[in-house]
């Protein structure tokens, strides 16, 4: 959603500048919150879509925003003001209870920066019922991803719903491998399983080598995704192939011929214009100077226009968003845009070096 992304940039610029403020909750709804909200594309004016302070009695204490689908409550957002801690339990269990007298199944809870998604149906405890955290200022993609969900048109879609009984799974499973592999002796048919695959092995040393055993998971939750066709919706389960979504380096596209090097970017940012180079091997030069990345290179760009906020070296910046590239039609596009090429591998255009292009059909 273009306009949800550019909301988002001119969001992170103003948490920088009001950060330290003391802002109030209706300063920080109207500077941070609304902007989001209407970039999602609801209409804040519109009663049958968006009411304020809503209550069920009149004796209640009010919800900041109701959105409804059909006339009906479908989420609640409950607003801080910039810089209130949002971590504490009592807010979340509080806003819960009442969506759960209401009927209303997804609760938002903000502070124009930090944004926590809880499903308040989920039959679990309250700790459990967060389905995603993260902020603004963090300029992560998985910002704009799981606001995406909160829109109109996803709401009513119900797509979140599906994301979360992915994640409910998933939570479940990764507590039953944890357990497996956790401290003390290890689970006697995880042991006998080892021992079967790993041929050559005794008993003791599959046990021996599962106590000292360290595991990472990770569930990205965009690899259950719902492609949108003109005929139909057709579920796509464990692609991990998402637009926008970061499996891809600068590196993996330079390999893969989708840019070569030195690709010019640039970017014209609070009326200054910016400048930088993809070089071989994929790092990103600025005034000089090689970053390991798109994204330390646009903070570090960032810095030199609007300083340094409170509290950080440099401000956060999704680079992929931030810095553009002169396409082979000879377009200004966002560099992410190379990015979705390459995980889409479809009609690959190679750009970079004296500008030249050369197209590809199908993959690598």
């Amino acid at each position: 959603m273009e306009s949800l992304r550019q909301a988002l940039d001119e969001i992170r610029d103003r948490i920088t500048r009001y950060q330290g403020r003391k802002l109030n909750e209706e300063n920080t709804k109207a500077t941070l919150i609304d902007p989001v909200l209407r970039a999602l594309g609801w209409d804040l004016e519109d009663l049958e879509e968006v009411q304020h302070e809503f209550k069920i009695k009149r004796a209640d204490k009010p919800v900041d925003y109701a959105f409804l689908i059909g006339r009906t409550p479908r989420l609640f957002v409950e607003a801080k003001a910039l810089g209130h801690e949002l971590t504490d339990w009592k807010w979340a269990k509080q806003i819960m209870g009442y969506a759960g007298v209401a009927g209303v199944p997804w609760v938002v809870l903000t502070n124009g920066d930090q944004y926590r998604i809880y499903n308040a149906h989920a039959t679990v405890p309250v700790e459990k019922k967060l389905f995603r955290a993260f902020d603004i200022s963090g300029g992560e993609p998985v910002a704009e991803e799981t606001l995406a969900l909160l829109s109109r048109e996803e709401l009513e879609g119900k797509r979140i719903d599906d994301l979360w009984q992915a994640h409910f799974v998933d939570q479940r499973v990764r507590g039953v491998i944890e357990d497996l592999f956790g401290p003390g002796a290890p689970d006697a048919s995880l042991t006998n399983l080892v021992k079967k695959r790993a041929e050559g092995l005794s008993t003791k040393e599959v046990r021996a080598s599962l106590t000292r055993v360290r595991i990472a998971l990770d569930f990205p939750l965009e690899s259950v995704i719902y492609k949108k066709t003109k005929r139909t919706k057709e579920r796509i389960v464990g692609t991990g192939k998402v637009p926008g979504r970061v499996d891809a380096s600068l590196a993996d596209l330079i390999k893969a011929g989708i840019i070569t090097p030195p690709l010019s970017l640039h970017k014209t940012y609070k009326g200054r214009k910016l400048a930088a180079t993809i070089v071989q091997g994929g790092s990103v030069a600025f005034q000089g100077t090689k970053y390991e990345s798109l994204s330390m290179a646009g903070s570090i760009a960032r810095k030199t226009v609007i300083g340094t906020p409170a509290g950080r070296k440099y401000p956060p910046t999704n680079g992929w968003r931030f810095w553009q590239f002169v396409d082979h039609d000879g377009r200004t596009k966002e560099i992410d845009e190379l990015r979705r090429r390459y995980l889409g591998r479809k009609d690959l255009k190679v750009v970079g070096k004296s500008g030249a292009d050369v197209e590809r059909q199908g993959g690598r």
